[in-house]
């Protein structure tokens, strides 16, 4: 919903997961998926098709200059510290001059609420606001970052636009309900009414980069 209506776009999905982005997109477009996870590939969502390639950083120097229209890296950056920088400088190199990147990544003080609020986790959340890194039980540590890291990793990029994303999803803790079709269509309305409000976006599990060419 955040990202529009797009179609007719050639996609480039960089660690994909088990591929519910990328099926998504690629109803109405041409989709190449990256994703180094073997067992994600292998349970990977694929009603539509799309190109799936097992690779990671080195697979991204394969593709010509200038080859997408859309770059997606959702929830990647924080696992992957040691080649983030060249990653994100490779998007710049793979991006048409009219394109853009959807980054979504992790936004500590959201998660901060998370161990407070839903996990009584304190000893975590104390760890958190004194700037360490956090842990995932599948990925491991996640590296947090600032927003505004993206643009001092390759000045050939610049956030557009910043977005909040599960500001109050995960609050709601009756599971069943999550499962409402009417309640999903309930908090994606409410979610995207406040997606652009600053006091919202600053408490969100998540925010959602917009990344042009400068």
């Amino acid at each position: 919903r955040q990202m529009g209506e797009i179609k007719n776009k050639k996609i480039l999905d960089f660690g994909s997961g088990i591929g519910v982005t990328a099926n998504h997109l690629a109803k109405s477009n041409e989709v190449i998926a990256i994703e180094p996870d073997e067992e994600s590939v292998r349970m990977r969502w694929q009603e539509n098709k799309y190109q799936q390639i097992i690779g990671d950083v080195k697979s991204l120097k394969e593709f010509a200059n200038e080859t997408f229209d859309i770059i997606v890296c959702h929830n990647v950056l924080e696992y992957t510290k040691e080649e983030r920088i060249e990653i994100v400088n490779e998007f710049a190199r793979l991006l048409k001059p009219d394109g853009r990147i959807s980054l979504v990544k992790h936004n500590r003080p959201g998660r901060v609420m998370q161990m407070v609020v839903l996990l009584n986790d304190f000893e975590s959340a104390h760890s958190l606001l004194d700037g360490n890194d956090g842990m995932t039980s599948k990925f491991g540590v996640i590296h947090y970052y600032d927003d505004s890291d993206v643009e001092k990793w390759c000045d050939k990029l610049a956030i557009t636009k910043t977005l909040g994303m599960r500001t109050f999803w995960d609050m709601q803790q009756n599971q069943e309900v999550h499962k409402d079709t009417e309640w999903q269509q309930k908090m994606i309305e409410i979610e995207m009414r406040v997606s652009d409000l600053e006091d919202y976006k600053n408490i969100a599990f998540f925010h959602h980069l917009f990344i042009e060419k400068v």
